[in-house]
């Protein structure tokens, strides 16, 4: 009896000494899809039963909530091993605020061959690899077919601003709601001064700004883009309150049908659907995505064929054990990837992955991407943390009529001479 009760102390020991050894890795992630959780919580599973000595843990923060809270915690001890990026110069700033961990020398060769170069260097700096990309993503006009054609609009027609603003006045005179936008969290609105400046200025024009030839912030392309705004504020396009609605209540509010057009990126396929009031939402026959017009006489020729989006992905903080490293190339290999494109979730990234896509829409965005001249990364990211703040500030006062197209562009130079 007392053999058996050592015997079994033992046994419990050694099991809650296992148990205690074993390595968590925390993952913090804006709040995806219920599809996209669905599956993490697979390759979760998966992960875990191939290495039983470690526990991953995944964390979903609504977006706003993630932007302010992500600062916090990686500056402290409770920092995630892994968390979701935009890239672009807010990545550069944590990487040498030492809040990152390089990486290139643990991902196999075989992994990295699987990404194209410009994803790979979008969580690079300075030379250290310091994460790795997700999907790519473009902003697009997502399309209400039903109301547009019962206002007489052929979106398939619209290819300049001028035919833009055309359709708009067309969809009021029908008393039919233009535009739905998320104004209060301002980012959807940053979507429309960014379009215009590459439209007016070309694809070079943000790197030109930041580099400070031609006048920066504050050239031409930059206030013309402005004053585009301006004539569409001026129609009065969007819905009622737009400024003190959300990004998740805009996504519900056009999945519903109350307007027929929304600017926002190919993400929104799936959660603007579980945002409607049935949670179904427009069904892909409702729905079209339509590019972001050109302009007919720009400040600057080329900026026509360039998109906005993201190459979104995965950096991998200063303290992260070689398990975390480990668990991300297993979530982002070819097989999950695929699974990711079967399913509708996102574009992956992974080259050849993208080939399982069956969603006409997401094969559209592959495509746009692909031919694009150039792919320009949200300027709220791109520009960094400070000034993408002031990019949404003056976008978000555009669309209030709270400045102009001169202040708004003095304003983003500033930010980027005091950044």
């Amino acid at each position: 009896m007392k053999l058996y009760a050592t015997t079994a102390l033992a046994v419990t020991l050694g099991a809650g000494a296992a148990y205690a050894q074993q390595t968590e890795v925390n993952i913090l992630r804006v709040q995806p899809s219920d599809e996209e959780q669905a599956f993490y919580a697979e390759v979760e599973e998966a992960y875990e039963a191939q290495n039983s000595d470690v526990d991953v843990v995944f964390e979903y923060i609504a977006n706003e909530a993630y932007k302010s809270k992500l600062p916090t915690l990686l500056q402290s001890n409770a920092r995630p091993d892994i968390f979701y990026s935009w890239g672009g110069e807010t990545l550069r700033e944590q990487a040498e605020a030492g809040f990152l961990r390089p990486i290139g020398d643990v991902v196999g060769e075989e992994m990295l061959a699987s990404f194209p170069d410009a994803a790979l260097n979008a969580y690079t700096v300075d030379d250290s690899l310091v994460g790795l990309p997700l999907y790519a993503t473009e902003v697009v006009f997502w399309v209400n077919t039903d109301l547009t054609e019962e206002a007489g609009v052929d979106h398939e027609s619209i290819e300049t601003w001028d035919d833009f603003l055309q359709a708009v006045q067309t969809l009021k005179d029908a008393g039919i709601t233009p535009i739905v936008a998320g104004g209060q969290d301002k980012w959807p609105v940053h979507f429309y001064w960014s379009y215009l400046a590459l439209r007016e200025g070309g694809p070079d024009v943000v790197t030109t700004a930041m580099s400070g030839e031609g006048g920066g912030f504050e050239n031409e392309a930059f206030v013309a883009a402005g004053r585009d705004l301006e004539e569409l504020v001026a129609l009065e396009p969007f819905q009622p309150g737009v400024m003190g609605t959300t990004y998740e209540t805009a996504s519900g509010m056009f999945a519903d049908g109350q307007g027929a057009f929304h600017l926002m990126g190919d993400w929104d396929y799936l959660p603007m659907r579980g945002r409607a009031t049935d949670g179904v939402g427009l069904s892909d026959e409702q729905l079209a995505i339509m590019a972001f017009p050109t302009i007919s006489d720009p400040v600057t020729e080329g900026g026509d064929g360039a998109t906005l989006g993201g190459i979104n992905g995965w950096a991998v903080t200063a303290d992260a054990s070689d398990a975390a490293v480990d668990f991300l190339t297993f979530m982002l290999n070819r097989e999950n990837q695929e699974t990711v494109a079967e399913r509708g979730i996102f574009i992956p990234i992974v080259e050849g992955a993208d080939e399982a896509l069956p969603n006409a829409f997401f094969q559209q965005v592959a495509q746009d991407i692909s031919e694009s001249d150039y792919h320009q990364i949200f300027l709220d990211q791109f520009l960094g943390a400070s000034v993408g703040a002031t990019v949404n500030d003056v976008s978000a006062d555009l669309i209030a009529g709270a400045t102009t197209p001169e202040e708004a562009a003095a304003r983003v130079q500033e930010a980027w001479d005091f950044r």
